[in-house]
């Protein structure tokens, strides 16, 4: 698995850790930071496939 490194508003970050360890929903940070990524990426190719822009696999 790659290891990246991103800048991140200190005030997003406290919103984050809200979510994460023991009482959150999120083992930690690089768990919620992925989910999130997935979830973006859910919804553009959602918004994509409503205007026809994604490529068929066929």
């Amino acid at each position: 698995m790659a290891k990246i490194s991103v800048e991140i508003p200190d005030e997003l970050l406290e919103d984050l850790d809200d979510h994460v360890g023991d009482d959150g929903k999120f083992v930690n940070r690089s768990d919620a930071v992925r989910a999130s990524i997935r979830k973006t990426l859910d919804v553009l190719d959602e918004i994509d496939a409503r205007h026809g822009r994604l490529e068929s696999d066929e």
